[in-house]
């Protein structure tokens, strides 16, 4: 690293990044309900003089857009944008967004958790809690990232915004908003768990709903009904030998480390209304992963034609037609050119800050990388604290250490990607309103 990023790293807060990360941990952001998450980091934003952009979201237009998808309905929403650096960008400069979403999901059974979800507990040196990793740590890791820059009056040559999003779980509206109301980048960083490492693929996913009729009867005499749940059988065989099939040969050298990189999972099923009964009705939700590259549509057929095959293959399936229903979610796939400046700068600044930088890579699940990329078209990457895997479960956390490292490796990039002037009589956040 030069002076100047060394400079800027000392600069980091590290113990204001971890308890802000677990004030926000401590403030339930689940979709829907992320208002109070939102204003607390609007607040943090001007307390530390960075300009802000908060808005309340135009529902209706973000609705309207074809882009657009969601799972949970919603009166209100609040987006958030800070920034440093100069109004015009300076000889060579260019903007950085960093994109973090304040949503969550679901805590679950409180019982299978050995800490309160809700409180954002350290122990053993992680921060606990939901969220924690997934991803309220990328976000701060983001933010505080954009302070030490500022805190070290670093006089950048093009803006670092910060991205503060709802919805992300559910569908993306908050980075969708974010665009639509004119923010944007030459690249982004989206501060997605992947345990520091730069990913520039993004799979693409899709929710399913699928309905499968019987007939009811008494479970005396069951022999003169038909059971949902065993017709749902062959179909549930259909979807894993279509999972299979899709992932013969697997991914190319981005997924390498992926088993099954377009993995389908049924993730909810419903049947029957009593125990004494054959049930005429099972509905299962899951979702449907596919490939960068691949044509959504095209996605959508393979799996309706593998359930219209097993469906044919049965004779009361063959009367009674499985309902298949695409709902919810919507997450395209995303790709970034590995060699793309975003992409090299991001790697070497990790690589200055860990040591080693290890090659791009793929994921395996969506992200709102599709909408900066598609949308927004700008360059985008994955680079974050945190895995995956601890998202989504019980004792969700991240590793502190890995918080310092990400803000780090993310002051470095911003510095390179963005550009430094090595003179200048201009204050940091210069081109902040007042």
């Amino acid at each position: 690293m030069t002076p100047a990023e060394r400079a800027a790293v000392a600069a980091l807060d590290e113990e204001g990044l971890v308890a802000f990360l677990r004030e926000l941990v401590a403030i339930p952001s689940v979709d829907g309900e992320e208002t109070v998450a939102q204003q607390r980091v609007a607040s943090w934003l001007r307390d530390e003089g960075l300009a802000a952009d908060v808005w309340d979201i135009d529902l209706h237009e973000v609705a309207a857009h074809p882009d657009f998808s969601c799972e949970v309905e919603r009166d209100a929403a609040l987006g958030v944008v800070g920034w440093i650096g100069p109004e015009t960008k300076g000889d060579g400069g260019r903007d950085l967004l960093l994109d973090g979403h304040i949503d969550v999901v679901p805590a679950g059974e409180p019982t299978s958790w050995t800490v309160d979800p809700w409180r954002g507990a350290l122990r053993d040196g992680r921060v606990y809690g939901r969220g924690a990793c997934d991803m309220k740590g990328g976000l701060c890791a983001a933010l505080f990232a954009a302070k030490s820059l500022h805190d070290a009056r670093v006089p950048l040559r093009g803006r670092v915004l910060v991205a503060s999003v709802v919805g992300e779980e559910d569908g993306g509206l908050g980075t969708l908003a974010t665009l639509l109301r004119g923010h944007s980048a030459d690249g982004a960083i989206v501060t997605e768990p992947t345990n520091l490492r730069t990913v520039t693929a993004g799979a693409g996913s899709l929710m399913f709903r699928l309905t499968v009729q019987g007939r009811a009867a008494h479970g005396s005499v069951r022999a003169e009904g038909v059971s949902a749940i065993e017709k749902f059988v062959p179909l549930f065989a259909a979807i894993r030998s279509l999972e299979a099939e899709r992932n013969t040969g697997g991914g190319g050298e981005l997924y390498a480390a992926h088993r099954l990189p377009w993995p389908i999972e049924v993730g909810t099923l419903r049947a029957g209304e009593w125990a004494s009964s054959v049930p005429e009705r099972l509905v299962c939700e899951g979702r449907y992963g596919f490939a960068p590259g691949e044509d959504e549509a095209a996605a959508r057929r393979a799996f309706e034609s593998a359930i219209a095959a097993a469906a044919e293959a049965d004779p009361w399936l063959r009367e009674h037609t499985p309902l298949v229903e695409w709902w919810g979610g919507r997450f395209a796939p995303a790709l970034t050119d590995p060699e793309d400046p975003l992409v090299t700068t991001l790697a070497g600044a990790a690589g200055a800050v860990l040591g080693s930088a290890a090659p791009p890579e793929g994921v395996t699940y969506g992200s709102d990388m599709r909408l900066l990329v598609n949308v927004g078209r700008m360059p985008t990457v994955l680079f974050g604290p945190g895995d995956v895997r601890d998202c989504h479960m019980p004792d969700e956390s991240v590793a502190v250490d890995e918080l310092r490292l990400a803000a780090r490796a993310l002051i470095v990039a911003a510095m390179r990607f963005c550009g430094v002037d090595e003179v200048s009589g201009s204050a940091p956040g210069a081109g902040v309103p007042s």
